[in-house]
C-alpha cells in the first residue's frame, strides 16, 4: 500500500471516529437534534466529503432544491479553499471561511496615521422608496486587492483596488498611486455588498446589487478583461420572499460559485471555462419565522456552508446538493457574516446577532457553534439598544465580522457591536475557549465595520478600525487600549482591507481611501 493510500485511509478514519464520537454524546443545545449519519462519501479520485447529514432540527426546516442543471456533476470538484494559496484579497474577508489570512505587518512602536491618496466616486442624487444613496461605499463595501503579474491577462499589471460603490459603479484603482486603471463599470443600481473576484483569476467579477434604483435589480457577472456582462440573475418567479437584493458576498468552491439572496434562495451557479450556468437552487423555511432573507456572506468548510438569515437561523448546507445539514435559532436577525475557525482539526462558527426583533432593548448573542453539527458551545450576551429618529430606525446588536486573534492574541476573538450605549459602544474581546469578555474598547461613535488584524516583528497584536463618525482607530490587541485615532472620512460604515501597514476603505460620501500607519 502506498504512502498517500495510507494517509488518506487514516484521514478517512480519524473523521469517522471523531463523528462517532459527537453522536454518541447527548447535544447540548434544544437548537440541534440527531439524526442518522451517512459514513463520509469519496469520490473517484478520494475527495473525503463530510456527511451528507449529521444533525437537523427536526419538523422545524421545510426546504426545495430545484436542480437547473442535471447534465453536470453536482459534486465540488475539491474541498480545499479556492482562495487559502492567493496573496491577494478577492471576497468578503479575503478566504471562503471569512477568516482572513491577510494580516497587516508594523514594525516598531506605530506612532501616526497618514493619508496617502483620496479617490472620488460618482455622487448619485437618484431619489428612491428607499432613500438617495450617494456615493462612496456603505455595508458592506469592502474592496478587494489583486496583485498582477505579466502571466495574466490583465492589461494592467500592478496592485489593484477593486471597489463597489454606492453610485452604481465599480472602480478600478492602483493601490500605489490612487488612479485610475480601468474604465469604471455600471453595475445598473445601487451596491452596497462587496463583490467577489473569481480565484481562478480569469477575470470574472461578481457583483450583487442592494437598492432598486432601476429594472432589472439583482446579481450579476462582469469580465474585467474583456469588459463585458456574463451573466445576470433577475427576478426569480418561485422566490418564497419578493426581496430580490443580493448584499451578500459569494463565494467559489470546488468549481461552484454560491450566492445567497435576500429572496431567500441560495443559488449554486458552475464555473466552467469562464462560463457562469445556474446549476441548482435552494428555497427554505423555518417554522415559525418569517423574513428569511440572507445579506451574510456564506463561509465554506470542506463542503460545508454556513450563513445567517434576517430571522436569526444559523444554517449550516452540504454543498454538494444542498440538503440542510443543521439549523440553530440565534434569537434575531443576523446580519453580519459568520466565521469558520479551525481548532485542534475542529471547526467551529462564530456568530452574531443584532437587536431587532426582540423591541426596543435586548441582546446581541454573540455565539461560538460546532460546525459539524450545530450544537453550542457557548453564548455570550451583549446588551444592546435600537435607537429611532424621525428619519430612520438603527438597530443595535453585531453588524461586524469578528476577526480571530493571531500571535499574542491568538486566543481571543474581536468583533464590534452597536451597543448604543455611551460606555461599551465599540470593540470586544472575547476568549475563544470560554466566551468570556476580555475586555470592551469605547469607540467615539458606533461601528458597523468589522476590524482587521495587524502584527508588529515582536508578534504582537494591533486592530484597525473606523467608526459612522469618520473615525479610524488602532488598538493594542491584549490590552485593548487605543494606540492612535484621527477623523479622516465621515461615515466609515463598510469594511477595510490591509495590506503591509496600508489600509484601504471606503466612506459613505464619495470618497476611498488609502491610510499608512508608521
Amino acid at each position: 500500500m502506498s504512502k498517500r493510500t495510507t494517509l488518506l485511509l487514516s484521514s478517512l478514519l480519524l473523521i469517522t471516529a471523531a463523528l462517532f464520537l459527537l453522536l454518541s454524546r447527548p447535544a447540548s443545545d434544544d437548537n440541534a437534534q440527531a439524526a442518522p449519519v451517512a459514513a463520509p462519501d469519496t469520490t473517484v479520485e478520494e475527495i473525503i466529503f463530510l456527511p451528507d447529514t449529521t444533525y437537523i432540527a427536526k419538523g422545524i426546516i421545510e426546504y426545495v432544491i430545484e436542480i437547473k442543471d442535471s447534465t453536470i456533476n453536482a459534486q465540488l470538484s475539491g474541498t480545499d479553499d479556492a482562495y487559502a494559496t492567493h496573496s491577494g484579497i478577492y471576497t468578503f474577508r479575503g478566504t471562503a471561511s471569512r477568516n482572513t489570512t491577510m494580516c497587516g505587518k508594523i514594525t516598531g512602536a506605530p506612532s501616526t496615521i497618514t493619508i496617502d491618496w483620496e479617490f472620488k466616486t460618482k455622487f448619485d442624487t437618484t431619489k428612491t422608496p428607499y432613500g438617495t444613496w450617494g456615493g462612496g461605499t456603505g455595508w458592506t463595501g469592502q474592496p478587494l486587492y489583486v496583485k498582477w503579474d505579466t502571466t495574466s491577462a490583465s492589461s494592467f499589471t500592478g496592485e489593484e483596488i477593486i471597489s463597489s460603490s454606492l453610485c452604481g459603479e465599480v472602480y478600478f484603482i492602483d493601490f500605489n498611486t490612487g488612479k485610475q486603471v480601468r474604465q469604471p463599470f455600471d453595475a445598473g443600481n445601487t451596491v452596497k455588498g462587496t463583490p467577489s473576484l473569481d480565484p481562478a483569476l480569469n477575470g470574472n467579477l461578481y457583483i450583487g446589487q442592494g437598492i432598486p434604483v432601476n429594472k432589472p435589480f439583482g446579481c450579476l457577472g462582469y469580465n474585467i478583461f474583456s469588459q463585458q456582462q456574463l451573466f445576470f440573475q433577475g427576478q426569480d418567479s418561485g422566490v418564497w420572499r419578493g426581496w430580490n437584493a443580493f448584499d451578500s458576498s459569494p463565494v467559489v468552491a470546488g468549481g461552484f460559485l454560491f450566492w445567497p439572496g435576500e429572496n431567500g434562495t441560495i443559488y449554486k451557479f458552475s464555473l466552467q471555462n469562464g462560463e457562469v450556468k445556474l446549476h441548482s437552487l435552494l428555497r427554505y423555511r423555518v417554522k415559525d419565522k418569517k423574513s428569511l432573507g440572507i445579506e451574510s456572506g456564506m463561509a465554506v468548510w470542506k463542503n460545508y456552508g454556513y450563513f445567517g438569515d434576517n430571522a436569526g437561523n444559523i444554517l449550516c448546507i452540504n454543498l454538494n446538493n444542498l440538503q440542510p445539514v443543521w439549523c440553530y435559532d440565534n434569537h434575531d436577525d443576523t446580519d453580519a457574516t459568520v466565521v469558520v475557525e479551525v481548532e485542534d482539526g475542529m471547526p467551529y462558527i462564530y456568530t452574531g446577532c443584532e437587536v431587532d426583533k426582540q423591541g426596543d432593548v435586548g441582546f446581541s448573542y454573540f455565539t461560538k457553534l460546532n460546525g459539524l453539527t450545530g450544537e453550542n458551545v457557548w453564548t455570550q450576551k451583549v446588551t444592546c439598544r435600537q435607537v429611532i429618529t424621525p428619519e430612520k430606525s438603527l438597530n443595535g446588536g453585531m453588524f461586524s465580522t469578528p476577526v480571530s486573534g493571531v500571535g499574542d492574541c491568538s486566543h481571543l476573538i474581536f468583533s464590534n457591536f452597536c451597543t448604543h450605549y455611551s460606555a461599551t459602544q465599540g470593540l470586544f474581546a472575547f476568549d475563544k475557549k470560554s466566551g468570556e469578555v476580555i475586555y470592551n474598547t469605547k469607540l467615539k461613535a458606533y461601528s458597523w465595520s468589522s476590524p482587521v488584524a495587524l502584527l508588529d516583528e515582536k508578534g504582537e497584536m494591533y486592530i484597525f478600525t473606523g467608526d459612522v463618525a469618520g473615525n479610524v482607530y488602532l488598538i493594542k490587541g491584549s490590552t485593548g487600549t487605543v494606540v492612535l485615532t484621527k477623523k479622516v472620512g465621515s461615515n466609515f460604515e463598510s469594511s477595510p482591507i490591509v495590506v503591509g501597514n496600508s489600509i484601504v476603505m471606503g466612506s459613505r460620501g464619495n470618497t476611498i481611501y488609502k491610510l499608512s500607519i508608521e
